[in-house]
């Protein structure tokens, strides 16, 4: 059965599920989940897991991601993006110094309120639903991190392309419509290509079509997500029992952190913490 990783570069108009329905039917795999949804405007690196790699999942949700954005000033629509409604059209006064310095002061640990159309549920019911039936709630600001934000380009008059690298749950199209609005003209998001999740690149990302014409040929081992965390051969068979039967084992000298842990035949096994000559799985990739 196929299991591994295939970074995919999602295509327009597709939803994240959209894709992971594809591959099912092209891989013959039920057990297929993505690394971190791309509204379907959005295009650029999905990573997508299959078989036992879905235990990964969890993992690439969490990291962070890199975004090419098109921000564009003076337009304000009820989805924060070019595909929605546009509410109001403003004129626009400020240039690129004015971005430059405002992108300056949305950086670092923010707060941000998500948008009504987004899939996030209060009482039950998602915001998207009720944003179609014309209703808003108020939503609590949740907290984000911009780790980078940078002026790439300037298009036009009212549109510039930026750089972000930002922490999970941060919404691109939010942060578009607050740097407008922190502009005095109002903003929307009018393309995004995310060029970064998980630590995989556009450089890895195949296309729909590439799958179906090479399938598992293209899927990268499990253990591909964790290369940010050094390499841990376990020292006996011993050692590898005790592991595989989900036990601690002891270490003593091996530095604490995270690792990659394989058996004596090379197997990756498992992500595992090292804490005081301890060894303790995190998560279990046997087979995978």
């Amino acid at each position: 059965m196929p299991n591994g990783i295939i970074i995919i570069d999602k295509p327009a108009d597709w939803t994240s599920m959209d894709v992971c329905a594809k591959l099912r039917g092209i891989l013959r795999e039920k057990r297929v989940g993505h690394g971190g949804t791309l509204d379907p405007m959005a295009t650029g690196v999905l990573p997508v897991f299959v078989g036992q790699a879905t235990r990964a999942v969890e993992f690439a949700e969490n990291s962070r991601k890199e975004y090419v954005a098109g921000l564009r000033l003076g337009q304000v629509t009820n989805t924060q993006d070019i595909s929605g409604q546009t509410l109001e059209h403003r004129p626009v006064t400020a240039g690129r110094s004015d971005v430059e310095r405002t992108l300056a002061s949305f950086t670092g640990e923010l707060s941000q309120i998500p948008p009504m159309y987004s899939a996030i549920k209060i009482h039950g019911q998602k915001l998207y639903d009720l944003a179609r039936k014309g209703q808003e709630v108020e939503r609590k600001a949740r907290p984000i991190t911009i780790y980078e934000l940078e002026l790439l380009e300037q298009v036009s008059q009212t549109d510039y392309l930026l750089r972000c690298v930002c922490s999970k749950g941060t919404y691109i199209r939010t942060l578009c419509h607050d740097i407008g609005n922190a502009l005095g003209c109002g903003g929307t998001l009018y393309h995004l290509r995310r060029t970064m999740a998980a630590g995989f690149t556009l450089e890895q990302a195949v296309t729909i079509e590439e799958v179906q014409a090479r399938k598992e040929a293209l899927l990268l081992p499990a253990d591909s997500l964790f290369q940010a965390h050094p390499r841990l051969v376990l020292p006996s068979e011993q050692a590898e029992r005790r592991v595989r039967c989900g036990n601690p084992i002891s270490l003593r000298g091996t530095p604490d952190g995270v690792y990659r842990v394989y058996g004596r035949q090379g197997d990756f096994l498992c992500l595992s913490r090292a804490a005081g000559g301890t060894l303790t799985s995190i998560k279990n990739f046997f087979g995978a």
